[in-house]
Protein backbone atom coordinates (compact mmCIF):
# COMPACT_ATOMS: atom_id res chain seq x y z
CA UNK A 1 0.00 0.00 0.00
CA UNK A 2 1.32 3.43 -0.93
CA UNK A 3 2.32 5.85 1.85
CA UNK A 4 -0.23 8.47 2.84
CA UNK A 5 -0.24 11.55 0.65
CA UNK A 6 0.37 13.68 3.71
CA UNK A 7 3.88 12.26 3.93
CA UNK A 8 4.89 13.98 0.69
CA UNK A 9 7.34 16.84 1.12
CA UNK A 10 7.29 20.27 -0.48
CA UNK A 11 10.28 21.49 -2.47
CA UNK A 12 10.35 25.04 -3.84
CA UNK A 13 12.10 26.21 -6.98
CA UNK A 14 15.80 26.71 -6.31
CA UNK A 15 17.14 30.25 -6.24
CA UNK A 16 19.56 31.26 -8.95
CA UNK A 17 19.39 32.13 -12.64
CA UNK A 18 15.81 33.22 -13.17
CA UNK A 19 16.03 32.19 -16.80
CA UNK A 20 15.97 28.53 -15.80
CA UNK A 21 13.07 28.78 -13.33
CA UNK A 22 10.56 27.81 -16.07
CA UNK A 23 12.06 24.30 -16.03
CA UNK A 24 10.27 23.90 -12.68
CA UNK A 25 7.00 25.49 -13.78
CA UNK A 26 6.64 24.55 -17.44
CA UNK A 27 4.39 21.54 -16.79
CA UNK A 28 2.37 23.13 -14.02
CA UNK A 29 0.30 25.63 -16.03
CA UNK A 30 -3.38 25.04 -16.64
CA UNK A 31 -4.63 25.40 -20.19
CA UNK A 32 -8.39 25.73 -19.74
CA UNK A 33 -10.92 28.14 -18.18
CA UNK A 34 -13.64 26.97 -15.86
CA UNK A 35 -17.20 26.26 -16.84
CA UNK A 36 -18.93 25.16 -20.02
CA UNK A 37 -22.54 24.28 -20.83
CA UNK A 38 -21.88 22.96 -24.32
CA UNK A 39 -22.23 19.26 -24.95
CA UNK A 40 -20.52 16.64 -27.10
CA UNK A 41 -21.44 13.15 -28.29
CA UNK A 42 -18.65 11.85 -26.04
CA UNK A 43 -19.51 13.98 -23.02
CA UNK A 44 -19.27 12.29 -19.63
CA UNK A 45 -22.48 12.09 -17.62
CA UNK A 46 -20.62 13.28 -14.52
CA UNK A 47 -19.37 16.84 -13.94
CA UNK A 48 -15.62 17.39 -13.44
CA UNK A 49 -14.54 16.69 -9.85
CA UNK A 50 -13.61 19.64 -7.70
CA UNK A 51 -9.91 18.87 -8.09
CA UNK A 52 -10.17 19.53 -11.84
CA UNK A 53 -12.11 22.74 -11.31
CA UNK A 54 -9.59 23.96 -8.75
CA UNK A 55 -6.79 23.18 -11.19
CA UNK A 56 -8.65 25.22 -13.79
CA UNK A 57 -9.27 28.14 -11.44
CA UNK A 58 -5.60 28.39 -10.47
CA UNK A 59 -4.10 28.28 -13.95
CA UNK A 60 -6.50 29.79 -16.49
CA UNK A 61 -4.98 33.26 -16.09
CA UNK A 62 -1.54 31.85 -16.85
CA UNK A 63 -2.78 30.47 -20.15
CA UNK A 64 -4.17 33.86 -21.08
CA UNK A 65 -0.74 35.37 -20.37
CA UNK A 66 1.05 32.74 -22.44
CA UNK A 67 -1.32 33.32 -25.35
CA UNK A 68 -0.20 36.94 -25.52
CA UNK A 69 3.45 35.95 -25.90
CA UNK A 70 4.61 35.16 -29.45
CA UNK A 71 7.26 32.76 -28.10
CA UNK A 72 8.33 31.46 -24.67
CA UNK A 73 10.10 34.19 -22.71
CA UNK A 74 13.70 33.46 -21.78
CA UNK A 75 16.13 30.70 -22.60
CA UNK A 76 14.87 28.56 -19.72
CA UNK A 77 11.32 28.44 -21.04
CA UNK A 78 12.49 27.69 -24.59
CA UNK A 79 14.74 24.89 -23.36
CA UNK A 80 11.89 23.47 -21.29
CA UNK A 81 9.60 23.37 -24.35
CA UNK A 82 12.34 21.67 -26.40
CA UNK A 83 13.20 19.17 -23.67
CA UNK A 84 9.55 18.33 -22.99
CA UNK A 85 8.92 17.60 -26.67
CA UNK A 86 11.89 15.21 -26.66
CA UNK A 87 10.54 13.44 -23.58
CA UNK A 88 7.13 12.98 -25.21
CA UNK A 89 8.70 11.61 -28.40
CA UNK A 90 10.78 9.17 -26.38
CA UNK A 91 7.75 8.09 -24.33
CA UNK A 92 5.72 7.44 -27.49
CA UNK A 93 8.55 5.31 -28.86
CA UNK A 94 8.72 3.31 -25.62
CA UNK A 95 4.94 2.86 -25.79
CA UNK A 96 5.29 1.29 -29.25
CA UNK A 97 4.23 4.33 -31.31
CA UNK A 98 0.50 3.88 -30.54
CA UNK A 99 -1.86 4.49 -33.43
CA UNK A 100 -4.88 5.63 -31.40
CA UNK A 101 -4.05 7.91 -28.48
CA UNK A 102 -6.13 9.87 -25.99
CA UNK A 103 -4.80 13.16 -24.65
CA UNK A 104 -6.48 13.57 -21.24
CA UNK A 105 -6.94 17.08 -19.80
CA UNK A 106 -5.51 18.33 -23.08
CA UNK A 107 -6.18 22.05 -22.58
CA UNK A 108 -5.20 23.95 -25.72
CA UNK A 109 -3.46 20.92 -27.21
CA UNK A 110 0.09 21.82 -26.27
CA UNK A 111 1.32 18.33 -27.23
CA UNK A 112 -0.77 17.74 -30.35
CA UNK A 113 2.03 18.79 -32.75
CA UNK A 114 4.32 16.13 -31.24
CA UNK A 115 1.56 13.51 -31.17
CA UNK A 116 0.81 14.34 -34.80
CA UNK A 117 4.37 13.72 -35.99
CA UNK A 118 3.41 10.08 -36.56
CA UNK A 119 1.49 10.32 -39.83
CA UNK A 120 -0.93 7.44 -39.17
CA UNK A 121 -1.77 8.37 -35.59
CA UNK A 122 -5.36 9.25 -34.65
CA UNK A 123 -5.64 11.64 -31.71
CA UNK A 124 -8.58 11.86 -29.32
CA UNK A 125 -8.46 14.76 -26.88
CA UNK A 126 -10.61 15.27 -23.79
CA UNK A 127 -10.92 18.23 -21.45
CA UNK A 128 -13.44 19.25 -18.77
CA UNK A 129 -13.90 22.65 -20.45
CA UNK A 130 -15.62 22.89 -23.82
CA UNK A 131 -14.54 26.53 -23.97
CA UNK A 132 -10.88 25.49 -23.91
CA UNK A 133 -11.49 22.78 -26.50
CA UNK A 134 -12.99 25.49 -28.71
CA UNK A 135 -10.03 27.76 -27.97
CA UNK A 136 -7.61 24.98 -28.96
CA UNK A 137 -8.93 25.26 -32.51
CA UNK A 138 -7.19 28.63 -32.78
CA UNK A 139 -3.77 27.25 -31.78
CA UNK A 140 -3.13 24.70 -34.51
CA UNK A 141 -3.19 24.40 -38.31
CA UNK A 142 -6.14 22.80 -40.05
CA UNK A 143 -3.95 19.94 -41.26
CA UNK A 144 -3.39 18.88 -37.63
CA UNK A 145 -6.88 19.66 -36.36
CA UNK A 146 -8.51 17.35 -38.89
CA UNK A 147 -6.71 14.46 -37.17
CA UNK A 148 -7.85 15.43 -33.66
CA UNK A 149 -11.29 14.52 -32.31
CA UNK A 150 -12.07 16.50 -29.17
CA UNK A 151 -14.73 15.78 -26.60
CA UNK A 152 -15.82 17.22 -23.27
CA UNK A 153 -15.07 14.84 -20.41
CA UNK A 154 -13.70 14.61 -16.91
CA UNK A 155 -10.41 12.75 -16.58
CA UNK A 156 -11.93 10.85 -13.64
CA UNK A 157 -14.83 9.52 -15.70
CA UNK A 158 -13.79 9.44 -19.34
CA UNK A 159 -16.66 9.17 -21.81
CA UNK A 160 -15.21 6.16 -23.65
CA UNK A 161 -15.68 2.41 -23.36
CA UNK A 162 -13.17 0.00 -21.84
CA UNK A 163 -9.98 -0.58 -23.86
CA UNK A 164 -11.03 2.15 -26.27
CA UNK A 165 -7.54 3.49 -27.13
CA UNK A 166 -4.03 2.13 -27.47
CA UNK A 167 -2.50 4.73 -25.16
CA UNK A 168 -3.48 7.57 -22.83
CA UNK A 169 -1.23 10.58 -22.34
CA UNK A 170 -1.74 12.98 -19.41
CA UNK A 171 0.92 15.66 -19.30
CA UNK A 172 -0.61 18.26 -16.98
CA UNK A 173 -3.40 17.27 -14.59
CA UNK A 174 -1.81 14.22 -12.95
CA UNK A 175 1.20 16.24 -11.77
CA UNK A 176 -1.15 18.51 -9.80
CA UNK A 177 -3.05 15.73 -8.02
CA UNK A 178 -1.49 15.64 -4.55
CA UNK A 179 -3.59 13.01 -2.73
CA UNK A 180 -2.78 9.37 -3.27
CA UNK A 181 -6.44 8.31 -3.37
CA UNK A 182 -7.15 10.84 -6.12
CA UNK A 183 -4.17 9.68 -8.16
CA UNK A 184 -5.37 6.09 -7.79
CA UNK A 185 -8.83 7.10 -9.02
CA UNK A 186 -7.23 8.61 -12.15
CA UNK A 187 -4.96 5.63 -12.67
CA UNK A 188 -7.84 3.16 -12.41
CA UNK A 189 -9.85 5.13 -14.97
CA UNK A 190 -6.82 5.19 -17.28
CA UNK A 191 -6.47 1.42 -16.79
CA UNK A 192 -10.10 0.98 -17.83
CA UNK A 193 -9.89 3.08 -21.01
CA UNK A 194 -6.39 2.26 -22.28
CA UNK A 195 -5.81 -1.04 -24.02
CA UNK A 196 -2.07 -1.03 -23.43
CA UNK A 197 -0.06 1.97 -22.19
CA UNK A 198 -0.25 5.26 -20.29
CA UNK A 199 2.17 8.21 -20.46
CA UNK A 200 2.18 10.48 -17.40
CA UNK A 201 3.99 13.64 -16.41
CA UNK A 202 4.59 13.59 -12.66
CA UNK A 203 6.30 15.62 -9.97
CA UNK A 204 8.57 13.67 -7.64
CA UNK A 205 11.19 14.53 -5.06
CA UNK A 206 14.43 15.21 -6.96
CA UNK A 207 17.55 13.24 -6.14
CA UNK A 208 19.57 16.36 -5.34
CA UNK A 209 18.01 18.29 -2.46
CA UNK A 210 19.44 21.72 -3.27
CA UNK A 211 16.40 23.80 -2.42
CA UNK A 212 15.45 25.45 0.84
CA UNK A 213 12.47 23.90 2.69
CA UNK A 214 9.13 25.32 1.62
CA UNK A 215 7.14 27.29 4.15
CA UNK A 216 3.55 26.37 4.93
CA UNK A 217 2.38 29.55 3.21
CA UNK A 218 4.51 29.10 0.07
CA UNK A 219 1.67 27.61 -1.96
CA UNK A 220 3.97 24.99 -3.47
CA UNK A 221 2.40 21.65 -4.37
CA UNK A 222 3.70 18.71 -2.32
CA UNK A 223 5.99 16.31 -4.15
CA UNK A 224 5.42 12.57 -3.98
CA UNK A 225 8.29 10.16 -3.56
CA UNK A 226 9.31 7.76 -6.33
CA UNK A 227 8.48 4.84 -4.03
CA UNK A 228 5.01 6.21 -3.31
CA UNK A 229 4.11 6.87 -6.94
CA UNK A 230 5.38 3.56 -8.24
CA UNK A 231 3.49 1.71 -5.51
CA UNK A 232 0.32 3.46 -6.72
CA UNK A 233 1.07 2.45 -10.30
CA UNK A 234 1.32 -1.20 -9.23
CA UNK A 235 -1.84 -0.98 -7.13
CA UNK A 236 -3.74 0.33 -10.15
CA UNK A 237 -2.46 -2.56 -12.27
CA UNK A 238 0.47 -1.01 -14.15
CA UNK A 239 4.14 -1.82 -14.55
CA UNK A 240 6.76 0.85 -15.28
CA UNK A 241 8.22 0.51 -18.77
CA UNK A 242 10.40 3.61 -18.67
CA UNK A 243 10.86 7.02 -17.14
CA UNK A 244 12.83 10.13 -18.03
CA UNK A 245 13.43 13.32 -16.02
CA UNK A 246 13.19 16.87 -17.31
CA UNK A 247 16.51 17.67 -15.60
CA UNK A 248 17.89 14.40 -14.19
CA UNK A 249 18.51 14.58 -10.44
CA UNK A 250 17.50 18.21 -10.19
CA UNK A 251 14.02 19.15 -11.47
CA UNK A 252 10.97 17.40 -9.96
CA UNK A 253 9.31 16.75 -13.36
CA UNK A 254 9.41 13.17 -14.67
CA UNK A 255 7.60 11.38 -17.52
CA UNK A 256 6.60 7.76 -16.89
CA UNK A 257 5.55 5.17 -19.46
CA UNK A 258 3.28 2.53 -17.90
CA UNK A 259 1.88 -0.72 -19.29
CA UNK A 260 -1.19 -2.59 -18.13
CA UNK A 261 -0.58 -5.89 -16.37
CA UNK A 262 -2.83 -8.89 -16.50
Amino acid sequence: MAPAAGQARQVPVPEGDAGFRPFFHEWHVNLWPLDSKKSSPFMSSHPPPSIELEFARRYDQEHARVCREPRPAGIGARLAVWRTARLVRHALKEAGEPGLILDVACGAGRYWPVLGEHGNRVILAADPSQDMLNHAQTHHPASLLKRVKTFHSSAFNIGLSANAVDCIICMQLFAHVTRGEDRLALLREFYRVSRDTVILATRIEPLLQIARPASASSGMLPLASKVQLEAEFREAGFEVLDHRDLLPGWAPSRVYVLRKQG
